[in-house]
């Protein structure tokens, strides 16, 4: 069997053992829990007024552009635990663009973050760490956009993972590490990768109603079936944010994301920052 089928093979097969594990534990806890991980409202303005009055001015509070950059985030997941193993379904989506209001001239609109991607990731709780649960996983996803970018092809990416997670510890809800398998579609001819990757998510209750939280990965691509300049060599992807709880489970939250990255075909990192405020919604319902 090549490559490509390989891994997403043994991550269906193990998924699959979801539904059998359960009942070789009848006597385990079993738990459905709809989890809105975030369902939020990233916003950051600036406003100029009579920017062409003041385009000579020293002060450049004055004569900047205004800005205006909206995303909005649903990160949701389907969640089936019992005492030997961890089943999450997901969705995860969000789009963003940015606003530019020269003094002069037209205002143009680019955009910031487009990006879909349905999961399905299965652990087995083989070990205990503290109070965390550890043992293998594995996941397929589908991942693509709303929008083509410019003149680029839209995004389109099946990627199965395998690897070792650790689940439910005292200051994260999950990390791992994993050997990735892309099946990349976006191009007129597909390109399958292999890269390894590690990523997580943490959480620190700073006091009552205040958690600090950060989330990301890390990604290095080894192996490719074929040359495409645009294709990363690597990526990391990573996002901070002080969660204030303000009522019925909806958070004020500051934050910072970062993205950096390099293409086959680039000499340099390419890179983004994005500082802003988030108003969002947390919340786990048992089913």
């Amino acid at each position: 069997m090549n490559r490509k089928f390989g891994l997403f093979l043994g991550c269906a097969l193990l998924a699959a053992t979801a539904a059998n594990a359960q009942e070789d534990n009848e006597a385990a806890k079993s738990e459905w829990r709809a989890n809105f991980r975030r369902v939020a409202l990233d916003v950051s303005s600036t406003s100029v007024g009579n920017a062409e009055e003041y385009k000579n001015s020293p002060n450049s509070k004055l004569s900047a552009d205004g800005e205006e950059v909206v995303k909005g985030v649903f990160d949701f997941v389907l969640e089936h635990e019992t005492a030997s193993s961890r089943w999450d379904n997901g969705v995860y989506a969000e789009y963003g663009k940015t606003t530019l209001k020269p003094a002069e001239g037209e205002k143009t609109k680019t955009e910031n973050a487009d990006k879909i991607l349905l999961s399905t990731d299965y652990t087995e709780k083989m070990w205990k760490w503290d109070e965390a649960d550890v043992g293998p996983f594995a996941s397929l996803g589908y991942q693509t956009e709303f929008t083509e970018n410019d003149d680029a092809p839209r995004t389109k990416v099946v990627r199965g993972k395998a690897g070792v997670k650790a689940l439910n510890g005292t200051y994260f809800d999950e990390m791992y590490a994993a050997i990735v398998q892309d099946w990349d579609m976006t191009y007129d001819e597909d390109i399958q990768k292999t890269a390894g990757e590690v990523g997580g998510r943490w959480k620190y209750n700073l006091r009552d109603g205040v958690d600090f939280k950060l989330e990301g990965y890390y990604r290095r691509y080894f192996a490719y079936s074929k040359y495409n300049a645009t294709d990363f060599e690597d990526e990391l992807n990573a996002t901070a944010r002080m969660d204030v709880e303000l009522k019925n489970n909806f958070k004020l939250s500051p934050f910072v994301q970062y993205f950096r990255a390099k293409a086959r075909g680039a000499d340099k990192y390419g890179d983004n920052v994005l500082i802003g405020l988030s108003l969002g919604y947390e919340n786990i319902f048992d089913l």
